[in-house]
């Protein structure tokens, strides 16, 4: 008699193996999905960040006998920060000067960080990189849109 009013409490090994395959599948719709949505910010500040090395060059080649400035020259003039020595929201950040020109390149550290490569150059217009891997399908050296 008293062990039938002692029940177990608990989940039973089925219970619990439906639910992890429920949270497993939840996790296999979402998870793509976050990534992509992190591709896309990461893709959006990469290219805000060439909008404020446009500006930091027009201020720089105003006050530098119309030269442009590298990276190292914008940060300590401060018109740039330091960040642009290392990764920004996953994109490192070139810069080549020459007399009276510069080109500018934000490129993905891996494939996960961002799916597009962009650049600027003196026309302060951002481009999707040249590299056709590396663009949309027919938009590589086109203007981002």
């Amino acid at each position: 008699m008293l062990r039938g009013l002692m029940r177990n409490k608990g989940f039973s090994l089925l219970e619990l193996l439906i639910v992890v395959a429920i949270i497993l599948i939840i996790a296999t719709i979402a998870i793509p999905s976050l990534l992509r949505s992190r591709q896309s910010a990461q893709e959006s500040s990469a290219v805000a960040q060439l909008r404020t090395f446009n500006t930091s060059e027009v201020s720089y080649i105003s006050s530098n006998q119309g030269n442009y400035g590298d990276i190292p020259s914008l940060i300590t003039q401060g018109l740039l920060d330091s960040r642009f020595v290392g990764s920004i929201s996953g994109y490192n950040f070139t810069a080549a000067v020459s007399a009276g020109d510069y080109t500018v390149n934000a490129t993905a550290v891996s494939v996960n960080a961002g799916r597009y490569d962009y650049y600027t150059r003196p026309d302060y217009v951002i481009r999707y990189a040249t590299d056709p891997v590396r663009a949309p399908a027919g938009l590589s050296g086109e203007p981002v849109r």
